[in-house]
């Protein structure tokens, strides 16, 4: 499938982190769960074994992709629903014990909304700052625990800015205070080697849609012996965990895809650094851009520059007419015209970060793209700058 533009006027897609589309491959596994393999898994002649076996086998595959136990797996509609689960779960489950949580000022929308809404029942939140890079210190973390604290929530990499956090350390602090660590690994499965066991997780969620794999299903991993609520009540699917009839052709493709995934993950890796260096030096040849993130420890496939004096949504707009999908933070907050949390908390002002692009590459990107791209953008740069009342005279042609 390409996704890329080229001689016939297909899209540069450059948004990977919003979604990817679903391999060919991938979904070739998944149709036959939906004609002719359609039985019910908790049904109980062969037809429905068939079912079960393939979400069986799903599990392996998304067990051994992470390091983990085939029953630490439990599947889930997606990466916010893994986040809310792990989180309320926790919280609701270990209330006697203790009511404070910490995560960071840059979560995901599905870690701090949740903990928000939390917060309205009774619970005490803590929320970390970051540095300029947007990197978690880990003395930081050390501080904010107290007696009562029960949880830590810190996502593995950003899905703006692309940073990976120290999660082995933190999970190495959480450890030693008997505090359960759930880190949001969504935007990490397929860019970075994911490791329950080095990374010292207690809870770990994915999200399909970030790796090739289908939209609308995702997983939750949960260490054996943690203790949180279940999900929802009503069958027995999931372990009692979580009730409601399974879907099987998601699951079934969202294990083919992290163990296609994780298969070729150095190849894809090295690709995608690659063009990132290229993106990146294209790009801070325009003056008055900054790289946002970590310059080194970050996702391979993610680049975040601030363009100063002028908006993203413009640049968006521009880049869409020469087709070109890029975004300017989280496909979730897309709506919003507040600028982005996780730039403010990287201490960019307001007027500044209102002008970031982010660009997220995919297996399918070619130096060609990247060429294109930098091409049509340096252009469209200058030409917002000389509209922008708050472009310097001598940014201005």
């Amino acid at each position: 499938m390409n996704t890329n533009k080229d001689d016939t006027g297909n899209i540069i897609y450059l948004d990977h982190a919003a979604t990817t589309f679903t391999d060919p491959k991938v979904l070739e596994t998944m149709m036959p769960y939906f004609t002719e393999n359609f039985g019910n898994p908790s049904s109980p002649y062969d037809m429905a074994n068939v079912s079960k076996e393939a979400v069986d086998s799903a599990r392996q595959q998304v067990a051994t992709a992470i390091n983990a136990d085939t029953d630490e797996i439990y599947f889930t509609g997606g990466g916010t629903e893994s986040d809310n689960w792990a989180i309320k779960g926790i919280a609701f489950a270990n209330r006697k014990k203790g009511n404070h949580i910490i995560t960071s000022s840059i979560e995901h929308h599905a870690v701090l909304h949740t903990c928000q809404w939390l917060e309205k029942q009774g619970f005490e939140v803590t929320y970390l700052p970051v540095d300029k890079y947007g990197q978690v210190r880990t003395e930081d973390v050390k501080k904010a625990i107290r007696d009562d604290t029960i949880l830590i929530s810190v996502m593995l990499a950003n899905n703006e800015i692309g940073t990976i956090q120290p999660i082995p350390q933190i999970g190495r602090i959480a450890r030693e205070k008997n505090i359960y660590f759930h880190t949001d690994a969504v935007q990490g499965i397929g860019q970075v080697p994911v490791d329950v066991e080095a990374l010292n997780v207690d809870l770990l969620s994915l999200s399909s849609h970030k790796f090739y794999g289908p939209k609308g299903v995702g997983a939750l991993y949960i260490k054996k012996g943690t203790r949180l609520d279940n999900h929802s009540h009503g069958g027995a699917q999931e372990k009692k965990k979580r009730a409601g009839t399974e879907n099987v052709p998601g699951i079934v493709g969202m294990g083919a895809a992290i163990e296609q995934a994780t298969s070729q993950l150095e190849e894809h890796a090295a690709h995608m650094k690659k063009l990132r260096a290229q993106l990146v030096e294209g790009l801070l040849l325009i003056p008055a851009t900054h790289l946002a993130g970590h310059p080194e420890k970050r996702l391979p496939n993610n680049v975040n520059v601030i363009f100063e004096y002028i908006e993203g949504e413009s640049i968006l707009l521009m880049l869409n007419s020469y087709s070109i999908a890029a975004s300017t933070g989280s496909a979730c907050t897309s709506a919003s015209l507040e600028p982005s949390h996780v730039l403010i908390a990287c201490g960019f002002p307001h007027e500044v970060a209102h002008g970031s692009l982010r660009l997220t590459l995919g297996k399918e990107n070619t130096e060609e793209d990247v060429d294109y791209l930098l091409q049509t953008l340096e252009p469209i740069i200058r030409r917002l700058r000389a509209m922008s009342p708050m472009t310097p005279k001598e940014q201005r042609e």
